[in-house]
């Protein structure tokens, strides 16, 4: 019996041992996408017990609480820090097979130093540990990150956002890491939201660009995007259902916009003209300016209406959405590709079943301009576990080129969650040693050690084209 959670985790092979141990562990870490808050690095948040960094605002605990039948007084309730806690661990003891096992235990040992098991009878134990540490200078916000390797992040922002805090944190030269705002327009695009008049007015009072049309929407948008720009922004993200192709002339996009303007709401259809437009004119514009596009889709969101209500958004009630957007997508990428407008691009599913339909997708865009210009994001979300980052990876390699992948990213909202990085180095490295072992591929220490150490950071890097 192997025994839990040791050095050798998931490295089942020699060969996967020693290229974890000796080049994957090593590496530092590239946080490309996140949604820490970048206020809470600038003021070095200091956290007053484990619930606030571990269970304040993690959907993904949240959710497994809710499955083994807490009550949400434990969960997003007024129950004391304490009581949550206690609370998760006491389900945390039945999370077997989850990887929410995997990741609270890597996170107790590398930060907290506990090598044990946290469960209802350990409670205590762990509560007091991990408070007595968080009370030391070495686990505010930005000695964690230190300690975490991480060279460089990149936040979630909003076109609307005064990017004030990164303004803070570039201007502290005690903070080595460096906190890069990344482009989140999806407000400016939801033209079916109730609130997007509201926000449209915003936009424009931070713009001061007068929004009557489409053009000038567009206007507004590239105005930001220059100061986010000037703010070495490089990146965006968007968030979609799934990715939509449904073209339509200037002038009736501009229909459908004057329609939503005068406060009548705009039909399926044209929801989706509109966003078609919208996603081809910022591909362009991320095409003109060298940024990098990540599109993450395939997801239904807040599905239980009631507790929606009750909580509002990214609270633990989404899931899969089983739309395939193969053609789709496919068209899309087409119609920028056609006037030499397409930008680097990384193509996230929720839905592991759209694995190899991306795979095929993506060797129909691939030029010289970038190695991989067209990448497979990360196993996201629902799949950053074993099966499903393994199952992703397998696919790349069988439908394109894993050597050029750009890796993992946290995509969190805790500053623990960077083990998450080591448990995706652990299962590269596991699936590599298998290869590798069973004579599929030749034992060179020199282009395995290379090869891992690309897609832990330095593939990354050079995609991005980020100045580390």
């Amino acid at each position: 019996m192997k025994a839990f959670m040791d050095e050798n985790f998931l490295l089942s092979t020699p060969t996967a041992q020693k290229l974890f141990h000796d080049y994957a562990e090593k590496t530092p870490v590239l946080d490309y996408h996140c949604h820490i808050n970048p206020k809470e690095i600038a003021q070095d948040r200091k956290f007053d017990n484990i619930t606030q960094v571990w269970l304040g605002g993690d959907h993904y605990k949240w959710r497994f609480m809710r499955s083994c039948g807490v009550d949400e007084h434990f969960i997003t309730g007024d129950a004391s820090d304490k009581e949550k806690f206690f609370k998760w661990a006491e389900v945390l003891g039945k999370a077997i097979g989850n990887p929410l096992y995997h990741w609270s235990h890597l996170e107790l040992q590398r930060y907290f130093g506990y090598h044990g098991t946290l469960n209802k009878n350990t409670a205590e134990e762990v509560w007091n540990l991990c408070n007595a540490k968080l009370a030391e200078p070495s686990m505010s916000v930005r000695n964690l990150i230190r300690q975490s390797n991480v060279t460089l992040i990149c936040t979630t922002d909003d076109p609307v956002d005064s990017l004030e805090w990164h303004d803070a944190i570039a201007a502290d030269d005690t903070f080595d890491v460096q906190v890069l705002p990344a482009w989140r327009p999806d407000k400016a695009m939801n033209i079916e939201k109730p609130e997007y008049l509201d926000y449209l007015k915003t936009l424009s009072s931070v713009s001061g660009v007068s929004i009557a049309a489409f053009s000038d929407l567009k206007k507004a948008l590239q105005t930001r995007m220059d100061f986010f720009a000037s703010r070495k922004c490089c990146v965006s993200d968007h968030a979609l259902e799934y990715v939509m192709y449904a073209p339509a002339t200037d002038a009736e996009i501009e229909a459908i916009f004057a329609k939503r303007l005068s406060g009548a709401p705009v039909s399926r259809e044209e929801e989706l003209q509109f966003k078609t437009a919208f996603m081809l004119f910022v591909g362009r514009e991320y095409n003109r300016r060298g940024w990098v596009m990540q599109l993450h889709y395939g997801c239904k969101r807040d599905n239980n209406r009631l507790m929606y209500d009750k909580l509002g958004p990214d609270t633990g009630y989404d899931c899969i959405n089983n739309y395939a957007p193969s053609a789709q997508m496919a068209d899309f990428l087409n119609a920028l590709i056609e006037t030499n407008e397409l930008p680097k691009t990384i193509l996230y599913s929720l839905n592991p079943n759209d694995n190899e339909a991306i795979g095929t997708i993506l060797g129909c865009f691939q030029d010289s301009t970038a190695v991989a210009k067209i990448q497979q994001g990360s196993a996201w979300w629902f799949n950053d576990h074993k099966i499903g980052m393994k199952n992703q990876m397998l696919s790349l390699a069988n439908l394109g080129n894993l050597s050029g992948f750009v890796g993992m990213l946290t995509d969190s909202r805790s500053f623990l969650s960077y083990t998450r990085h080591e448990y995706f180095r652990r299962i590269l490295c596991d699936l590599i040693g298998d290869l590798v072992e069973n004579g599929e591929f030749p034992y060179d220490e020199a282009a395995l050690s290379e090869i891992v150490r690309d897609i832990s950071y330095y593939n990354a890097v050079r995609y991005f084209g980020f100045n580390l």
